[in-house]
Formats: C-alpha cells, structure tokens, sequence
C-alpha cells in the first residue's frame, strides 16, 4: 500500500513537470490591434502614448501607410523575428497590395526589438537602413531608460524614410473619387458635441447650434479634403448640439472611451498589407 501511494506522487509530480513544460513552451499570444501604438508592459505614460499614436495616426490619413508599435515583456519562446512575423500577419499593417505597413516590436524584458518592413516599403527601408534606426535612434535611448524616446526617435525616422517614397494617394482624399472614410470623424465630432454643450450655455441653444456646425464642418473638409464631406459633418454636428440642448445637457458625457490603459485608444486598424519577412533586429 505505501510503495503504491509513493507510486501515485510520483506519478503525480511527474504529470505536475510534464505539464509546466507545455505552459512555458505556449506562444506568447498578439494582442488585439487597439491603436497604433500598444504597449502591453505599462512602461510608457498615458501622455506618451497619446502623443505617439496621433502622430502615427495623422502620418496613416496624410500618407496612406502605416507605421505601428508593439511593446510586450518578452516573446519567448519564440525569437523576435518569429514573434514579430505573427504581430505583421495578424494586424495586417498597410494597405492591401499596396503592403506599405512597417511594425516595430520591442521585447522589453527580452531587451531585444524589431523592426517588420511590408513589401511595398523594402526599397524605402532597406534591411541595412532599419538596422541603423535600431543602432542610431533607438537602442542609444532603451540603454539610456528612455523608452519614450527612443520609439519617437524610431518611429520618426521611419516616417521620414515612408515620406520620401512615392507610394499612392490615401483613399479618403477627396481629389481621388474614392468613397471617403467617415470613421476618422467620429472622434471630433463627440469633441464638437461636448464643446457644443458649453456654448449653447454661452450662446443660447441656436447660436452655439450653429457656431459647432461651421466649425465642425471646417473640420470635416480639413480631414476629408471634401466639400460634400464638410457640409454633411456641418449639419450632423448642428443637429446634434441643437437636439442635444433640449435636454439640458450634454448626453455624450461619460460613455467615451479610455486613451490609458497602455493602449492607444481605438480608431486605427489594418488595411490589409502583407510582410515577407524583410527589416533588421537588434538589441540594447
């Protein structure tokens, strides 16, 4: 009876080891693409990352392509060039045949970093080109602490190397003929709505009415680059100051989402881009 309950523990321990061993070879799961920049170790500020996603952002509506961030505590067991080929395929980063996304993983606690080039963007960003961002921009300030500032640098850089590549005309500018994207308006216009509320205090329910719609609808053709874009936005944000006045109120309060929480807030997402593997690792 006790050789056989000796026999069960170990039995026992050996299933206990035998699991652990599976658990720590599982891959290190990709996070939902929530913004352009995703910080999943709580290094950065709320600031910092609010600062580095509109920049991203805007250089995504004026250029086209896309530039995203990644920030994990370590991707083993896989290596970064494994890790960060799945982050490329999962969020698709630049646009579909197009393919000019560029990612840049960063393995915090594994203090090592990539930098994923699309297809469409190879020429712009050669393997020997991304490999000096890392050595030049970035790695300098991830020694230093600064973590910050070293994506900044980074991602700057590689804007700048995109800019100079002549690549198609985004979709939603209005010169082209393609449908626009309205979605990049939601977010002013629940500004316009919340700023709407203080002025029709100021300038009663008609005039802040109207002062919410010129001024949304400025907007509008700014980011659209389309006149039909502009006088639309102009109506929808005067009727919803106007309907929203009568209660007294501002009913958009409240039920906005968070830009904390180590991610960048909703509004960015992949357009389909496609990676073969080209870009440049390195360490720090």
């Amino acid at each position: 009876m006790q050789f056989r309950l000796i026999g069960l523990r170990a039995l026992g321990l050996a299933g206990l080891f035998a699991c652990s061993a599976v658990f720590a070879e599982v891959e290190v799961a990709v996070p939902p693409l929530t913004g352009a920049l995703v910080d999943r170790t709580g290094t950065l500020s709320a600031q910092d990352v609010r600062a580095i996603d509109t920049d991203l952002k805007a250089f995504a509506q004026r250029k086209g392509s896309q530039v995203a961030v990644l920030m994990v505590p370590s991707t083993k067991p896989e290596t970064i060039e494994q890790y960060s080929f799945r982050v490329a395929e999962a969020w698709k980063i630049g646009r579909a045949k197009v393919d000019d996304g560029v990612i840049l993983v960063i393995a915090k606690d594994d203090r090592t970093l990539r930098i994923e080039v699309g297809y469409g963007l190879e020429g712009a960003i050669p393997d020997a080109i991304a490999k000096r961002v890392i050595s030049e921009e970035i790695a300098p300030r991830f020694r230093s602490g600064d973590f910050a500032g070293g994506i900044r640098s980074g991602v700057t850089t590689l804007m700048k190397l995109v800019d100079g590549e002549k690549l198609p005309a985004p979709e939603f500018a209005g010169s082209h003929g393609n449908d626009p994207d309205i979605g990049v308006l939601l977010v002013p216009l629940f500004v316009a709505v919340a700023i709407g509320s203080v002025l029709v205090g100021l300038l009663g329910r008609f005039a802040g009415s109207a002062t919410v719609g010129i001024g949304f609808g400025v907007v509008a053709w700014w980011i659209m680059g389309s006149l039909i874009a502009a006088l639309l936005g102009s109506l929808v944000a005067f009727l919803l100051v106007l309907v929203n006045g009568l209660g007294g109120g501002s009913r958009f309060s409240g039920g906005g989402g968070s830009w904390g929480g180590g991610s960048s807030g909703g509004g960015f997402s992949g357009g389909g881009g496609s990676f073969g593997g080209g870009g440049a690792s390195g360490n720090w």
